[in-house]
Order: structure tokens, then sequence, then C-alpha cells
């Protein structure tokens, strides 16, 4: 469960931030959309060249189509910015319906829906940690050095990238859920504290999930959604009475002048 759980705190030290981003612009399913592609580029890779593929082309043709789109979804929010949503929606649907019939063709198409899905996370190998920590490394530098909420193509690439990887590691539900579930718990508190707070209800979750997946021998991914949603719903709460005991504490007031009494106004001095 070791490389499981540094594989669940790669993945959350990316995604919290992009999430924060996600719902600051208000377009919530860009990454189950991107995913849905990303899984959708995986599957045709090993269609095309079969089951022997090497590795870098699965991840090319993964990455292409996640690159593709996310240069599709730039245009369209410079085009048509009062629907991006709805054409976001309208991305995940078909890549899900194209992934769908291009499955339907496999004798074990079924199962492997079933690990795009939900991931094998617990399956990852040390290589493929080291891989992925190099190439999240380069985005965490792009969030910290530059505005990606400002900067939207840069921001769709670097999201294209993450999802692409996330997603054949813990599945497209986790990686839904990673971006938008601890991001929303934490939307009530300080801006400065969000992407922490976020970041520690998404570890709670993935580590409960983790636990509750060998003792119970369920699906690991689908059990860290699980933990995770109630994680967040507990966190939310305390975050938004926090929230509401700052919003309604007095304001502190200032010190009565030299000479006054506390509570009646200030004696005139004659003269003034």
């Amino acid at each position: 469960m070791g490389p499981a759980l540094v594989a669940g705190l790669l993945v959350l030290s990316t995604h919290v931030p992009l999430g924060v981003i996600v719902l600051n612009r208000g377009i919530i399913f860009i990454d189950i959309a991107l995913a849905q592609v990303a899984a959708t580029g995986v599957v045709f890779g090993t269609m095309m060249w079969g089951q022997d593929i090497a590795e870098w082309v699965v991840q090319a043709s993964a990455v292409g189509a996640a690159l593709a789109c996310a240069a599709f979804l730039v245009w369209t929010d410079r085009r048509f910015p009062a629907v991006q949503e709805a054409i976001i929606g309208v991305v995940y649907v078909s890549a899900a319906a194209v992934q769908l019939m291009m499955l339907a063709a496999n004798p074990s198409g079924a199962e492997y829906l079933k690990k795009l899905l939900i991931g094998q996370i617990l399956w990852v190998t040390p290589l493929q940690l080291l891989g992925i920590a190099l190439v999240y490394a380069m985005v965490l530098a792009l969030w910290f050095y530059r505005d990606l909420q400002r900067e939207r193509i840069l921001f769709y690439v670097a999201f294209a990238v993450v999802i692409t990887l996330s997603v054949q590691v813990v599945g497209v539900l986790l990686v839904f859920a990673s971006l938008i579930v601890p991001a929303l718990a934490a939307r009530s508190a300080p801006e400065r504290l969000r992407p922490m707070i976020a970041f520690n209800i998404g570890v709670i979750g993935y580590v409960a999930g983790i636990i509750a997946s060998a003792v119970f021998n369920t699906p690991t991914g689908a059990t860290i959604v699980c933990t995770l949603v109630p994680t967040a719903i507990v966190a939310a709460m305390i975050v938004s009475t926090a929230a509401a005991r700052r919003s309604v504490e007095p304001q502190e007031e200032p010190a009565p002048a030299a000479g006054a009494t506390p509570g009646k106004a200030p004696r005139p001095v004659p003269g003034e």
C-alpha cells in the first residue's frame, strides 16, 4: 500500500491547486472531459498497435489526444465563453461514446473499461512514480511562478498533461474526485489557505480509502472516492462554520482618546 499512498499524494499535489483554479473559473467538468479523452487515446493506441505496444507509444497517443482536446477547448473558451461548460459536457459524452465503440470490438473490453474508470493504483511501480513525480514537479513550478488562472493556453496544456498521467494510474473517477472534491470542501476557507486545507482533506480521504480497500477487499479507486466524499462533507461543514464565525466576530473598537471616558464622547476643549 506504500506506493499507492505515494501515488495518491503525487496526484493530490497537482490536482488540488488545479482544482481550485477550475472552481474559480467555473469549468467544473473540464477534468473529467479531458480524462475521458486521454483514456480514449489510450484505448486507441492499444487497439491500433496491440497489447504488446511500447509504453511510450500509449503515452504519446494519450497525450496527443488530451493536447488536441485542450487546444479545441482553448479555442472554444475564446469564441464561445458563455457556453464553455456545455461544450465541455459534449466533449465528455463524445469521447465516452467513441471509447465504448472501440472497446465493443475487444473481447476483454469490459475489464479494460473498468480499469480505465477505477485505475490500478495498487499496482503502480517505483519507476512510474519517478516519472510522474518529475512531470508533476514541472507543473507545480508553473503553478507557483506563473498565473495559470489567467494564462489559458498554459493552463490547458498543463492540465492535459497532468490528467493524462493521472488517469492511467488512478482512473477517470478518482481523477475527477481528486480535482473537485477537496477544492470544493475548502471553498469557504481563506483564499491563501485553500490549497493546504484541500490537500489535507484529500490525504485523509486517500488514506482511509486505501485502508478500507485492504480490509474489505474492494476496488481501491472506487473505495477512495467513497471515503473522500464523506471526508470532504465533514471538512466542508467545519470550514463553513469557521467562516461563519469569522464573519460575525465584532470588529475591534478604536482606543478612546486621551481624557475621554469610555462610552462617552470626549469633552470639547474651550476655544476649539
